[in-house]
């Protein structure tokens, strides 16, 4: 088992890997900052939401997996939302816009 990132470290370590490949992002919803789980909403150039967790794998590693195979629309999207941080107050949720979420995503797993 790999030792773990604090949250808040990990939510700033994205924002700027996002910022420094000219896209931008923000923090939505701040959670626990040592262990909160963080739900990443990544859009390309303004569009097609993907939502991401790192998970915890059986093998003792973290993991970026995608959560929500389909685009969501707005309201759907601000519902599943508002269910997980209902579920989960320590949960953080972060919005990055970037120019390639496929190839952004991959290089979340660097993070883990």
């Amino acid at each position: 088992m790999q030792p773990r990132l604090a949250s808040s470290v990990l939510v700033g370590a994205l924002l700027r890997l996002a910022e420094s490949e000219g896209g931008f992002g923000m923090v939505i919803a701040k959670g626990d900052p040592t262990a909160g789980s963080i739900l990443v909403i990544l859009l390309e150039r303004g569009a097609k939401p993907r939502c991401y967790e790192r998970l915890l794998h059986p093998d003792g590693n973290y993991a970026w997996e995608e959560t929500r195979q389909q685009p969501p629309e707005a309201g759907a999207l601000r519902e599943f939302l508002a269910r997980r941080r209902q579920f989960d107050p320590d949960l953080w949720i972060i919005e990055l816009d970037v120019a390639s979420a496929e190839r952004f995503a991959a290089e979340m797993n660097s993070f883990s």
